[in-house]
């Protein structure tokens, strides 16, 4: 893997965008995937989208799924609608959250827990246990969160979020592993202007408008198990049109290149209003269960 993309020019290191500030789950995977890249920090997932869609950065990091609390949907929103961004690669980044708060708060001082949704819904078992009546409230990221809890602006404060925001920002840890199952994993999506070249092992994202007549979805996923290729997910998104209609997002086994999978995406495109491929990419290795 590369950290300069081919189109990033000759002499300079690849600029990565990411959901900030520093301390957050997406600069994780962001280091992962281009260790020696220029990370650049956007306050949220619709200005890192906007960057790269733009070519402020050559390319970006996002959340687009995780195992307990589903997809992101303004991610999802924002790859039916792109001009530009494609998927390039995904990262799958387990994720253990802490609660975390103020030297000297303990978990009974704490009135208002502060995070990015995905993780107060990833955790809403133990606030319900330990933090019954502690407010919850809505955060840009997990890293705001703390940056927050941080400046003391709001009394009886606590964040959830990675232990190195917990270390950034000079909080305390008052538990470990929060998350209501050990299985949490969150897929990030690197966003480019080009995808991934096929790998042999690789998966392509698509978006389709089906006809407003009975078995229209149906028999768009016909060209895909005639063929015999795995179809690992498939959701649905309003279109903006009007009620009641729907843009269907999957996810296949195999790259667009392949033969197989370029005559299902034609035939499919035939049988809808509109066909997008999102992107062909490796097939990130699933982490084992911390």
């Amino acid at each position: 893997m590369t950290t300069r993309p081919p189109w990033a020019p000759q002499g300079r290191r690849s600029r990565v965008a990411y959901l900030g500030p520093p301390g957050t789950y997406t600069q994780e995977a962001a280091a992962r995937y281009a260790p020696d890249a220029e990370f650049v920090p956007f306050p949220t997932a619709g200005h890192v989208c906007a960057a790269v869609e733009s070519g402020e950065v050559d390319e970006a990091v996002v959340p687009i799924e995780n195992s307990l609390y589903g997809s992101i949907v303004d991610i999802l929103d924002f790859l039916i609608t792109a001009k530009r961004a494609k998927i390039k690669s995904e990262i799958l980044l387990p994720v253990k959250h802490c609660l975390m708060a103020a030297p000297g708060t303990r978990v009974e001082d704490v009135r208002a827990v502060l995070s990015h949704p995905q993780a107060l819904g990833q955790c809403r078992g133990y606030l319900a246990k330990h933090l019954p009546h502690a407010e919850q409230v809505a955060a840009l990221s997990n890293a705001a969160a703390a940056a927050e809890v941080k400046a003391g602006t709001r009394s009886g404060a606590a964040a959830i979020g990675p232990l190195r925001a917990a270390g950034i920002y000079g909080l305390n840890v008052l538990a470990e592993g929060i998350q209501d199952a050990n299985n949490n994993i969150t897929r990030f999506v690197v966003l480019a202007p080009e995808d991934h070249p096929r790998t042999g092992r690789d998966r392509t994202s698509l978006c389709y408008d089906v006809r407003d007549e009975p078995g229209a979805l149906y028999k768009t996923l016909g060209p895909i198990a005639r063929r015999g290729i795995n179809l690992s997910k498939i959701e649905s998104r309003p279109s903006g049109i009007r009620l009641g209609r729907y843009i269907f997002l999957a996810d296949i086994d195999g790259h667009r290149s392949d033969p197989e999978i370029a005559a299902a995406l034609e035939e499919i495109r035939q049988m809808t209003q509109m066909m997008k491929v999102l992107g062909s990419y490796p097939r990130a290795e699933l982490p084992e269960a911390g």
